[in-house]
């Protein structure tokens, strides 16, 4: 059962916007853009508490801040800045993380008409969570505490008044670094501290991480975490099992019986059972995408049972029913995102259904729920729900202001046939103007992962590719999720390769017979695994007029040793190459360059540690070898991706852009309907 409402001022908003479209959307409009996140609604339902992110267009940087509105959306006004926001047990409170001092600190923010505020923590430590303990007296937090040298040698001492190199970064870990975070060191542990101010306690220590949320036990007597307890010797990086710690006496327990990738413990409202997700499959080379298996065990770890043996790729979150006879799932499923109930026997209902993105993140205790809502046109807001029916409610339209006089380009879902007869998913972003008896340039875009999906969001850079006259095609071949196990593992062994490759061909194909797609005017872009799959696709074909390859893999054996997710490529191939070079070569883009013709250009971040720039110098130091158009470009202040920061995107989109028109691209090249020969 679904039903969409929107609030009666925005309706009012969009009725007048409507007589106003009057251009289309422009780059410089992602200036001004926001976005939402983690809305949190108050025990009683009177009210929520969301994040809403915006650029900060002098530092170019992006501001989080703590908003708060009525439960029907009114009175949306601002509280302060940070993020992470929680409430408290009774609702009279918010906890949130906002920076002091130059660092990441916990404040308390009663939500009264005095509004005080009071910093709970002074730590010089990165915080990077917080949850309420039952009663609302303690919070639990976790700060990343920097780790101790383990290697140490006696230096002479320095001269007086000398300056020498500080001390080498020494590692003996497989893991030893990571994207967006560099080289490790510091691991993330656990701390209670009263929600009045105080000292914290540190529950948890050593030489390994507790990660996922924080989640305590009804009675407050010890709070569950997800890691790999190891000291010593190499974690598996791929492991994450069940834990709990007791409060009182700081215990380490680990509660799943089966070692595994397990992660999302959530405790029934009495204390009995815990539900977790995951699967046992974290050996290099098992499949790359193995099912999801949902388990339910008691509070001690015993009776662990298996009661989805795959329950799809794409739960996004997951909450008891208040009566504990149930799970909330926010449910991925070709390209769309609804929530649904789990029943304890295994059995499924829908609770929304539709073409949209809507992902749940709090119920209160009056049975309405909030969460993130998006679809083809509508950008991600705060939507709430009400449990029993179904029926959504748009409430806040962050972006309204940038879009009242911008029209749209119009997009279709399209399902059609691959090669081999397996139906694929894709969508066409048309420009605004569109008009089928003329002819435009085509725009391939690949998601990343392998293991991604496109869905029905809102995209902006689409939208803006659409506004300056290119049909837009994106599509979820076989690797995707959202379709299943087998669908998911279609390309193990054979990543990129002619699967996914010829999935995506099927789709070009189809779109040229509609007639209006110059077939000389195609161009493809990915980034990360949309990105390694348009530097293998370029070395298959020549039928595209440019590409432009954004932090791609080219070379598997190298980036076995460089990557952060060492095992992550190494599970990819049946042998490792030191047994069987094989298939690491066949799927590598390196060693196809000379089949290479299309002009491509290369861009990845220079902080990349994912997929490493030694990657991208290796393919664009090839390419000019052989004299095939190429460019490099080495993204500032950027991990992995090519626009995090606000003016990246900007470039992201404009290098694009101008490549694909140094080719034939942009509006300016759009034709009338070529005579027939």
């Amino acid at each position: 059962m679904y039903k969409l409402f929107i609030s009666a001022f925005l309706i009012t908003g969009m009725a007048l916007s409507s007589q106003a479209i009057s251009r289309e959307l422009e780059l410089a409009d992602y200036l001004d853009w926001e976005t939402v996140s983690g809305p949190q609604i108050s025990p009683d339902g009177s009210f929520i508490i969301y994040t809403r992110r915006s650029a900060d267009k002098m530092s170019d940087s992006w501001i989080s801040e703590v908003w708060q509105m009525d439960a029907d959306g009114g009175r949306n006004r601002f509280l302060t800045t940070g993020g992470n926001v929680q409430f408290s047990p009774s609702g009279d409170r918010i906890a949130y993380i906002g920076q002091a001092d130059g660092h990441s600190q916990v404040f308390v923010r009663y939500l009264d008409a005095e509004s005080s505020v009071t910093q709970i923590t002074h730590q010089q430590y990165r915080i990077n969570g917080l949850a309420w303990a039952p009663d609302g007296k303690t919070l639990a937090i976790r700060a990343a505490i920097p780790i101790k040298p383990s290697w140490k040698i006696n230096m002479p001492p320095k001269p007086k008044g000398a300056e020498w190199t500080g001390d080498p970064r020494i590692t003996d870990r497989l893991f030893y670094r990571r994207d967006r975070a560099g080289f490790i060191d510091a691991f993330n542990h656990i701390f209670v501290v009263p929600a009045d101010g105080g000292t914290p306690r540190q529950l948890t220590e050593g030489n390994w991480s507790a990660g996922g949320n924080l989640e305590w036990t009804p009675d407050g007597s010890a709070i569950l975490f997800t890691g790999e307890i190891i000291e010593e010797g190499d974690p598996n990086g791929m492991r994450s099992n069940i834990y709990a710690v007791e409060v009182a006496t700081k215990e380490i327990s680990q509660l799943n019986i089966t070692d595994g990738g397990w992660n999302n413990p959530k405790v029934s409202p009495d204390g009995s059972q815990i539900a977790y997700l995951g699967n046992s499959s974290v050996s290099v080379r098992d499949v790359t995408f193995p099912p999801v298996e949902l388990h339910i065990m008691n509070r001690d770890g015993s009776e662990d049972r298996t009661v989805v043996a795959d329950i799809g790729n794409g739960v996004r979150d997951m909450r008891w029913t208040d009566d504990g006879q149930g799970l909330y799932l926010s449910y991925g499923r070709a390209g769309s995102s609804n929530v649904r109930l789990l029943a304890l026997d295994g059995s499924f209902s829908e609770v929304t259904t539709g073409e949209h993105i809507f992902n749940l993140s709090s119920v209160s205790d009056t049975g309405m729920g909030v969460g993130v809502f998006s679809s083809s046109h509508v950008t991600s807001n705060v939507a709430s729900i009400n449990m029993a029916d179904g029926t959504i409610t748009q409430l806040t339209d962050v972006n309204g202001d940038i879009l009242a006089d911008v029209e749209l380009g119009a997009v279709e879902e399209i399902w059609y046939e691959s090669f081999d007869g397996q139906r694929i998913q894709g969508w066409v972003v048309f420009p605004p103007d569109f008009d089928a008896s003329r002819q435009y340039p085509l725009l391939l875009s690949i998601h990343g992962g392998p293991h991604g999906m496109y869905g029905v969001g809102f995209n902006y850079s689409f939208q803006e590719f659409a506004a300056r006259g290119y049909v837009v095609l994106y599509t979820n071949p076989r690797g995707s999720t959202g379709y299943g196990w087998e669908f998911a593992n279609a390309i193990n062994n054979q990543y990129p390769g002619p699967v996914d490759m010829g999935d995506m061909m099927a789709g070009v194909d189809v779109m040229l017979g509609r007639g209006y797609v110059d077939a000389k005017r195609q161009y493809v872009q990915g980034c990360s695994g949309g990105g390694i799959l348009t530097s293998y696709i370029v070395t298959q074909t020549d039928r595209f007029a440019a590409a432009v390859t954004r932090c791609p893999i080219v070379n598997w054996i190298s980036a076995g040793g460089t990557s952060d997710v060492p095992l992550g490529v190494h599970n990819l191939f049946d042998k490792p190459f030191w047994e069987d070079p094989q298939d690491w070569y066949d799927h590598s883009a390196i060693f196809h360059v000379n089949n290479v013709k299309t002009p491509t250009l290369i861009m990845v971040g220079e902080q990349d540690l994912r997929t490493p720039v030694p990657q991208s110098e290796e393919f664009f130091v090839a390419l000019r070898m052989l004299g095939v158009p190429t460019k490099l470009i080495r993204m500032k202040k950027q991990w992995h991706g090519t626009s995090s920061l606000p003016s990246n995107m900007l470039r992201t989109q404009l290098y694009m852009q101008s490549w694909f028109d140094s080719y034939g691209g942009g509006a300016e090249g759009i034709s009338e309907e070529a005579e027939e020969d």
